[in-house]
């Protein structure tokens, strides 16, 4: 598919149309002896478009995309042999992209107040494979995370279609944080163009750590760093014992219905059980919380007798209910339970060390990936200017 013809507009300017379906970068080169001395590039939106100079100052190309369907404006400045400065300004439009579906995405949280744990998940509307490296990496260029104070984190793809992003360490406490998509009218390789995107933006409160010591049978909360409160629980016992790792709040019911089956305990065995439960606070899909145990508040703070959740007093579950919130961190030391999985089960993305969490982005790695790009403008008559051939 191509656009149509270019057209001049006068003066020292040129609009140009040119095809989307190309992946040929936006270059800049001095054609004659002389320098580069200012590149910038902006839709008509005011948005304006990373670059990089290469060696010399006699080549700039774009670092970050185009968008289809957008008019843009480049302002060059140079300089001569001679030290004269000379400049030239033009336009150009990218094609519209096509009309069939376009790669969009759903930002999660949603805006509120969240944990220093609160994962952001961004699930994109059509698969894109990990084979297709440079997709992915066009995607992830597009999806941007920014928070006051700024912190150093990274996108992980979960599968083709989700993506996780955390800090390298937990949120600061009280951080302000804004994700939003570029990728509205940038093509991803030979899975289409993205199309817009709803933000979504969240703070974080109070920095809750919960630390569950399944050997020593005592939880420990910390605010902001300060404890706050110690609490006898119980956890797992033999055939049962609780996931070990960090896990995040999920949400928190005040009544739930737990059932022996649900886990696969079978209904007339000694084991099974049926019962309301009380202040439930969830930490796995698969159905462990955290919540009240009347019934084993002698056993609280001296034996594990639970089937993998962590119990305690109501009077003690319905405050640590009333503390925490969903992103809050429950951590498990000590215990003898397998692993918390990094997915599928809840957020337990913060088991994963940092150079295992960024080789799941398609930015990682020693070669650049290149940005999706449209091709070299054409550029007014006797300009220094000219396209890389």
């Amino acid at each position: 598919m191509r656009g149509p013809a270019s057209r001049e507009t006068g003066g020292a300017g040129r609009t140009v149309v040119l095809p989307t379906n190309s992946g040929g970068p936006l270059d800049i080169v001095l054609a004659e002896a002389g320098q580069l001395t200012d590149v910038t590039v902006h839709d008509g939106h005011g948005r304006y478009v990373g670059g990089e100079l290469a060696a010399r100052s006699r080549h700039w190309t774009n670092t970050e995309p185009l968008r289809a369907g957008e008019l843009y404006t480049v302002r060059v400045g140079a300089q001569d042999a001679a030290g004269t400065p000379v400049g030239v300004t033009l336009a150009f439009r990218t094609a519209p992209p096509p009309d069939e579906g376009r790669l969009t995405v759903e930002f999660g949280p949603r805006p509120g107040t969240y944990g220093a744990g609160q994962i952001v998940t961004a699930a994109l509307s059509r698969p894109v494979p990990a084979a297709d490296r440079t997709a992915r990496a066009r995607v992830e260029r597009a999806l941007q995370v920014t928070s006051e104070p700024a912190v150093e984190g990274g996108w992980h793809w979960v599968d083709d279609s989700t993506l996780h992003y955390r800090p390298r360490t937990y949120w600061p406490a009280h951080a302000e944080v804004r994700v939003t998509s570029g990728l509205d009218g940038v093509e991803v390789g030979d899975h289409g163009y993205g199309g817009p995107s709803d933000s979504t933006e969240f703070t974080i409160g109070d920095r809750i750590e919960a630390v569950t010591d399944a050997e020593a049978h005592e939880m420990t909360v910390r605010r902001n760093g300060k404890v706050i409160r110690t609490i006898p629980v119980t956890t797992g016992k033999a055939g049962f014992r609780t996931r070990s790792g960090i896990k995040v709040v999920l949400g928190k019911e005040y009544q739930v219905r737990m059932r022996g089956d649900s886990v696969g305990i079978k209904r007339g065995t000694s084991e099974f059980y049926d019962l309301p439960v009380f202040y439930a606070t969830r930490v796995t899909w698969s159905g462990e919380y955290v919540h009240a145990a009347p019934w084993s508040v002698a056993s609280q703070g001296e034996e594990n007798v639970s089937h993998g959740c962590t119990g305690m007093s109501t009077a003690e579950a319905a405050w640590f209910f009333q503390t925490v919130r969903e992103g809050d961190i429950v951590q498990v030391v000590n215990s003898e339970g397998e692993p918390m999985a990094p997915f599928a089960n809840g957020f337990g993305d913060w088991n994963l060390d940092w150079r295992t969490w960024r080789a799941g982005s398609a930015l990682s790695g020693d070669a650049p990936v290149p940005a999706a790009v449209l091709p070299a403008v054409s550029h007014p008559a006797g300009s220094r200017l000219r396209p890389l051939t």
